[in-house]
């Protein structure tokens, strides 16, 4: 479950970045709807970032090292 909300999270986090790149070749600067696609996309990072880390603390996410 844990692996499948976030993988759902970079989904959507990829689909605001293609949004941003769309509004931003098709407005070319007339409206906000690219600013709100990136801020929108960096809200859901921020987000992911701290749910991970909320994971991690609570034990939910058991992070590994990397193995030689």
């Amino acid at each position: 479950m844990k692996t499948l909300v976030i993988v759902a999270f970079l989904l959507v986090i990829l689909y605001n970045l293609g949004a941003g790149l769309y509004y931003m070749l098709v407005d070319k600067g007339t409206t906000n709807r690219t600013v709100n696609a990136l801020t929108k996309r960096i809200a859901l990072s921020v987000v992911l970032i701290l749910l991970v880390l909320l994971g991690i603390a609570t034990g939910i996410i058991e992070p590994h090292g990397v193995q030689p």
